[in-house]
């Protein structure tokens, strides 16, 4: 959703559209077949912009507390719990970026920045509380059996005790559905290693926003009736992964942590690509396209245009997502 300025589209490209779109969407099957066996793991290092810059540094230091967390275990929870919002306040009453109830940061917030007090509002102090927190519930369960990551987080949400007691993530469905949240999230901050999966949907979104080309822009259009079929950028991109299943947050900067992130060099189509005012800060991300293949995407430009083929370069390119279903379900604004 937001107001971008015109590009000009290569005539050919428009005027080949039919043509263009069949060879992408039968490439993303044949790219995606050739890449099954080249995906790479997890790393520790956060995803570009994935965290506002004025947190970044702290998350990177803290997230390497202890071996049950990593710098995108750590983001993952803060934007589950916060949206790396400082000042947030939940109906239960807890406070500032981490979401600390009163009691629990009574025992368990620490100075972070070592300025003589620890307040909860400030994220210097906050954010290593966090970390901390999270190393001290690794270390009550430490002896229990399976993934220590896993079994912190259950403690997390359902307390140490009840880790201990069954020998594990205990049988919550809360307490599962948070572990497999906070986990899946963690693979949107964190800057893969190698390649990613292939998206299995990205046909299927193509083809929808496909058909969709010429429509005009409506600012906050969702595609309904009453609207006259119109989309901007995110209502495009939502709607077009909503017709193969996968249900994505309404605004563009939250839609760019629905998966991992592939590099530019390794773009592929259905991939989300994102333009940004700030180029260290996903939450000042103010437009999506659908990429197509050969530097382009699909996208709802601004008012006045109609919804078209335009350069992903030239702009404000900040970077991309693979969307994945498990990663758009995680997104808090999705649970």
């Amino acid at each position: 959703m937001t107001v971008r300025k015109p590009w000009v589209v290569a005539s050919a490209v428009v005027g080949a559209g039919a043509a263009f779109m069949m060879v992408l969407v039968v490439g993303v099957y044949l790219v995606a077949g050739n890449m099954v066996n080249g995906v790479g793991g997890t790393t520790k290092a956060l995803a570009k912009g994935a965290v506002p810059a004025a947190y970044s540094a702290l998350v990177q230091k803290w997230g390497n507390l202890c071996p049950a967390i990593n710098p995108a275990l750590l983001a993952a929870q803060l934007y589950q719990e916060s949206g790396f919002n400082p000042r947030a306040q939940s109906p239960a009453a807890a406070q500032g970026i981490a979401q600390f109830i009163p009691g629990t940061w009574a025992t368990h917030g620490v100075d972070g920045d070592g300025d003589g007090d620890r307040d909860v509002w400030d994220p210097n102090d906050a954010i290593p509380s966090a970390a901390s927190y999270d190393c001290q519930l690794a270390s009550y369960v430490k002896d229990v059996p399976g993934d220590i990551t896993r079994n912190m987080l259950a403690s997390y949400n359902a307390g140490a005790y009840a880790v201990i007691k069954y020998g594990g993530v205990p049988p919550y469905k809360e307490t599962q559905n948070y572990v497999k949240t906070i986990t899946t999230l963690e693979e949107s901050f964190a800057a893969p290693v190698g390649r990613v999966d292939p998206s299995k949907q990205a046909a299927g979104a193509i083809y929808y926003a496909q058909k969709k080309l010429g429509t005009p822009y409506l600012w906050g259009g969702n595609g309904t009736a009453d609207q006259g079929g119109r989309f901007d950028c995110s209502g495009l991109t939502k709607a077009a992964y909503e017709s193969v299943g996968i249900t994505l947050p309404r605004v563009a900067n939250d839609q760019y942590n629905a998966g991992p992130h592939p590099k530019r060099s390794e773009l592929m189509p259905g991939d989300l690509v994102f333009f940004s005012t700030d180029p260290n800060n996903s939450r000042a991300i103010h437009h999506v396209g659908i990429y197509v293949g050969g530097g382009y995407m699909i996208n709802a430009p601004y008012t006045g245009a109609v919804i078209r083929f335009d350069p992903i370069d030239g702009g404000d390119y900040f970077g991309a997502t693979r969307v994945t279903a498990d990663g758009a379900k995680a997104l808090p604004t999705n649970v």
